[in-house]
């Protein structure tokens, strides 16, 4: 092994691209639960473009040993950022081989299952490939990857593209993956569980795997109800045949993001697996549809820098929402983009950030990039709005793209004043509702939602027949639904009417808001308000169950009884309440300890973190705090999420504030692991 603790390099002023091309790579990689390492035998295939003295990779915390170019060893330098090979290289072809070994602190998760299984899954964009394979940061350098996983035959491996060879090797399994095409490194995944596996075909005849966990599989229909729909959709709607060879969608537990859209293999949340009354609440469609189209917009051609991000988020939203017209319908996808119009309308009062900018927000990437696509494509027409897009993928197809060549493109097809729509919808922070209100109103949903949202500040009295002719009338419900809203602050007797109307609908949705608008139940709606706990939904049920408990004291054990055996969506919502209010409820429960038992064990490491939270915000909330709820809280600061970190750290601030709570930490910090630790005494020294 060689090394050299001197750096210098050609490359510090200009991209690698411009001197350096890695054309293919091949990993061969060996897991190891237990030490939650990755080791490595990696092979890249470059050209030299310009003659250079080094050629760089990223490579965070890695160790490297036989590192050798062409078969011979070459003086190398890890910086615990980069692996750095020093070399004259001359104009050509090459090969790099090396061994690699890490133990990732970040992008590559290993999930402990109930302590005897495992799932392993990684999360490249934005926490970057290169913790757990070297590779490049740099979305510009794209790479035909294939990588080959020796696992544990219990369990199934993914990684991109198609499968090659699966070959048995006593207890375990090597699967060997292959691309054809490249693409950006942090598109690189790996994906390890015990899964269940459905497969169809596209009628492209492209292959679709589905996964999900083997006590998940009668979640299936529900979970994937309009996945092969929304494939075929996209296919025909953007007009360029899907880019790759196979497309797969996994579920992974404590997952960072709804999903992402790796190149031929989408990762998704948990919270998406569903039955048939959490479909109601939160279905998988619009995720689903949004990650499929990032195949195109985003790995087919990826933006060139941050500036342009919204040609792939921006592109993502709004095929998503055509996805979910062509199966909600027109007042569903109008009715998203004005409630997303309010949003962003709202949010440019503060922020500073157009689209093209690199410090945009995400509902200015997303949802405005996606208004900025809508109003391009009401303005030129369909046909040439497709013509355009299909033009755009096809000439810079694995290539990097920037705005002005998608510009370039609509140009060919129309001659519509772009440097106004830039400025407009790209370069200017405010939102341009004359416009936006001016689309929105070809459809009758709308022009009546104008109506209502217009009667904001006048009376009551002065529009009470307005609104109660809108609600008796078979308008799409989210005009209902403002209805409700709009009367959340009014006196009671005066709003009492709307409510019960509300209430006789079938409408979910509804029915959901008047459960949301109304804390103070009065004795003389208790009957009608009672009706939400029969709805199939899982949300209604836990809003219902909760302002019940907290209105009527007479009635909880009526109302416990009636829940005691609901469980919910698959992160305990409905059971998690339940406990906590039965625990709360003087002599309900015989034997407490066992409720308090069950309610601490969904706060521990055995459950997703959505779970863990859930637990933990109740029995805090309800003062259900022994030392093995502060420990399972302080477990909570070290975990991968962050959202979840964030709320372990700030709960036990606030907890700190009280002298007995302060101590009680105190007195379990020495029985903490090293990590948890290190978290709480930082807290307790704040």
């Amino acid at each position: 092994m060689k090394y050299i603790f001197l750096f210098f390099t050609s490359l510090i002023f200009a991209q690698q691209t411009q001197y350096v091309d890695f054309k293919t790579v091949s990993g061969q990689l060996t897991l190891d639960p237990k030490q939650r390492s990755v080791a490595g035998a990696v092979a890249y295939d470059f050209e030299i473009l310009k003659t250079t003295d080094t050629i760089s990779l990223d490579a965070k915390n890695m160790e490297f040993s036989n590192v050798k170019i062409n078969n011979k060893e070459v003086i190398f330098l890890n910086t615990t950022k980069q692996l750095k090979i020093i070399k004259n290289f001359e104009k050509g072809q090459n090969h790099l081989t090396f061994n690699y070994t890490v133990k990732p602190k970040q992008a590559l998760y290993f999930i402990d299952i109930e302590g005897s299984e495992v799932q392993i899954w990684t999360q490249g964009q934005g926490r970057y490939t290169s913790n757990w394979f070297p590779s490049f940061d740099d979305v510009n350098e794209k790479v035909i990857f294939n990588i080959g996983i020796t696992y544990d035959a219990a369990y199934q491996v993914v990684s991109n593209g198609i499968l090659k060879e699966k070959k048995a090797n006593g207890n375990s399994v090597h699967w060997q993956y292959e691309m054809e095409k490249p693409m950006s490194s942090y598109l690189l995944m790996l994906a390890i569980g015990k899964y269940d596996k459905k497969e169809f075909k596209a009628k492209s005849k492209i292959p679709l795997e589905y996964y999900l966990e083997n006590k998940d599989s009668n979640r299936f229909e529900y979970t994937y109800r309009y996945s092969k729909r929304i494939f075929d959709f996209l296919e025909k709607e953007i007009g360029v045949k899907y880019p790759w060879k196979i497309y797969r969608q996994i579920p992974v537990r404590d997952f960072l993001y709804a999903g992402m859209e790796n190149t031929t293999a989408t990762l998704f949340a948990t919270r998406y697996v569903v039955d048939s009354i959490g479909f109601e609440d939160r279905n998988y469609t619009n995720v689903d549809a949004h990650e499929l189209a990032h195949h195109w917009f985003g790995d087919l051609i990826t933006a060139e820098s941050s500036t342009h991000h919204w040609l792939q988020e921006g592109f993502a939203t709004y095929y998503a929402a055509l996805a979910e017209r062509e199966i909600f319908g027109d007042d569903y996808f109008y009715s998203k983009l004005y409630d997303t119009a309010q949003q962003i309308k709202f949010a440019s009062r503060t922020d500073p950030n157009p689209v093209l900018n690199a410090k945009a927000s995400s509902l200015t990437f997303y949802e405005k990039g996606a208004w900025a696509l809508f109003v391009l494509h009401e303005s030129i027409g369909d046909k040439a709005f497709k013509k355009a897009v299909k033009s755009y993928l096809n000439k810079y197809a694995y290539q990097n793209v920037n705005t002005q060549n998608f510009f370039d493109e609509i140009k060919k097809v129309s001659d519509f004043d772009l440097d106004k729509f830039q400025k407009t919808w790209l370069e200017s922070t405010a939102f341009d509702t004359a416009a936006a209100n001016e689309l929105l109103s070809k459809n009758k949903t709308i022009q009546l939602r104008l109506e209502v949202d217009k009667l904001k500040k006048i009376p009551l009295a002065e529009k009470e027949v307005f609104l109660k002719k809108t609600l008796d009338s078979d308008v799409y419900y989210t005009v209902k639904v403002a209805v409700i809203d709009q009367i959340e602050n009014e006196k009671y007797e005066a709003k009492k009417p709307f409510l019960l109307t509300a209430l006789q609908s079938n409408n979910m949705q509804l029915r959901q808001a008047v459960a949301n608008s109304l804390t103070k139940i009065p004795e003389d709606f208790r009957t009608a308000y009672e009706t939400l706990l029969d709805d199939k939904s899982y949300q209604t049920q836990e809003i219902a169950l909760y302002w019940l408990w907290r209105n009527f004291p007479d009635h909880r054990a009526e109302y416990l009884d009636k829940s005691k055996n609901w469980i919910g969506f698959n992160d305990y919502n409905l059971r998690t309440l339940w406990l906590s209010l039965a625990l709360s409820t003087q002599n309900y429960s015989e034997n407490p300890e066992v409720l308090i038992s069950e309610l601490i064990a969904f706060s521990s490491t055995k459950y997703e973190a959505t779970t863990r939270q859930n637990a933990l915000e109740k029995l805090i909330a309800f003062k259900i705090i022994n030392d093995q709820v502060l420990s399972n809280l302080v477990s909570s600061t070290t975990h991968h999420m962050w959202q979840f970190s964030k709320f372990g750290r700030d709960t036990i601030r606030v907890l700190l504030k009280n002298p007995e709570m302060r101590a009680s930490f105190e007195r379990i910090l020495p029985n903490l692991n090293p990590d948890e630790q290190f978290q709480l005494n930082r807290l307790l020294k704040e």
